[in-house]
């Protein structure tokens, strides 16, 4: 057995620029130049999507050391500091707690790891998005890992051909369940067709074991008790070698998927394929990126990144999503825009229906009967 490593991507929105658009310079150099100070890293990188911040890290501490994750704490904190100076919007808003407590999970960050043995080549892509959900990558890692109209390994590579399983958390009672594809596809799908509730944790070869790709499952919303930004969630994927290749990992996104979140993390929008020089949402705050980072790694060495969505092959994807967007934003508050009521929870609709509770009257009752019914059942209280 081989020395493995470990692979950490974690993110955090601690201020944008301008608005919610894009990261200032000064936060990226603040990160930097802590990552540089440390000696737990054997190699970093610090990108940005939106106004959110990505750190990639590749170290020999293995899935949740509370190393690492206190070193990404306190690089977002130092981050938060310049941002309160530039006067940056919501600053420090996804650092939900003063105080680090061993884990950055249920602290805000959105977290991605894995551990594993370098193979012979060892290809990764690490996607990263704004503006929406962990669920988002719902349906990129069903394509990628199950779908063989997308990915032809699944029929024609002996190392590919047995399937894989896929672990899925329900993010609203914290209870996971593992599903082995193909022969459970239907009972998996039944699951992450609802991306706001069921998300695609992690999958699993079924042929060697080992780790194929993981994702960031937080939501920032049921950890606040209340709307504090988008998830903005970072995934990881493994390639090549009896995983998808490269080209089946970033086919998914070529026909844009519809995904919550856009304005205020209130509506629904295509998640667009961009380069990262194109990863400054704008239009209504959207409408959603994602990026796709490659690297090659090489004794936890980085080589890379190399922007995966810039190729013009994928220009068509931008204006099909281009297209959804008008289609959608002429329905304005309307849904399917809008997200539906019971994903309204944490924005203003609560205070909405408490402020009009009084005037709402059931339908063919008179005031007089209205006004028994209410005591009757004051009274039952």
């Amino acid at each position: 057995m081989g020395e493995k490593i470990t692979l950490s991507v974690i993110k955090a929105d601690i201020g944008g620029y301008v608005g919610h658009s894009s990261v200032h310079p000064r936060l990226l150099e603040t990160a930097e130049r802590y990552l540089a100070a440390s000696k737990l890293l054997i190699d970093y990188r610090v990108t940005h999507v939106g106004d959110d911040i990505n750190l990639i890290m590749t170290h020999k501490y293995g899935v949740d050391s509370p190393e690492i994750h206190h070193l990404a704490w306190n690089v977002f904190l130092q981050c938060t500091e310049v941002a309160r100076e530039l006067k940056l919007y919501g600053a420090g808003q996804d650092l939900l707690s003063d105080a680090f407590s061993g884990n950055v999970k249920g602290m805000g960050p959105g977290v991605a790891e894995m551990e594993f043995e370098e193979r012979k080549s060892e290809p990764v892509i690490v996607f990263a998005a704004d503006k929406t959900e962990p669920g988002a990558w719902n349906f990129p890692l069903y394509k990628m890992f199950a779908d063989p109209f997308n990915t032809i390994g699944l029929v024609i590579d002996p190392k590919m051909h047995q399937g894989f399983r896929f672990e899925v958390y329900d993010l609203i009672k914290n209870e996971r369940v593992e599903f082995s594809l193909p022969e459970e596809m239907y009972d998996l799908l039944v699951f992450i067709g609802a991306p706001g509730r069921y998300c695609i944790k992690s999958v699993y070869s079924k042929t060697t074991g080992e780790i194929a790709a993981v994702s960031s499952t937080q939501r920032l919303n049921l950890m606040a008790g209340r709307y504090v930004g988008k998830d903005d969630p970072v995934c990881i994927v493994r390639c090549q070698s009896g995983l998808p290749a490269v080209g089946e990992a970033l086919e998914p996104f070529a026909n844009p998927h519809l995904v919550a979140g856009w304005m205020r993390g209130s509506h629904i929008g295509p998640l667009m394929p961009v380069g990262l020089n194109q990863a400054a949402p704008t239009r209504f705050d959207g409408p959603p990126r994602v990026v796709a980072m490659g690297f090659q790694l090489t004794g936890g060495r980085l080589v890379g990144p190399q922007d995966l969505f810039a190729d013009v092959a994928f220009d068509k994807a931008r204006q099909i999503a281009n297209e959804i967007a008008n289609y959608l934003r002429s329905l304005g508050p309307f849904e399917p825009h809008r997200l539906p009521l019971e994903d309204m929870e944490y924005t203003t609709m609560p205070e909405v229906m408490a402020k009009l509770k009084s005037r709402f009257v059931k339908v063919g009752m008179d005031e007089k009967t209205q006004r028994f019914a209410a005591e009757l059942e004051l009274g039952a209280k």
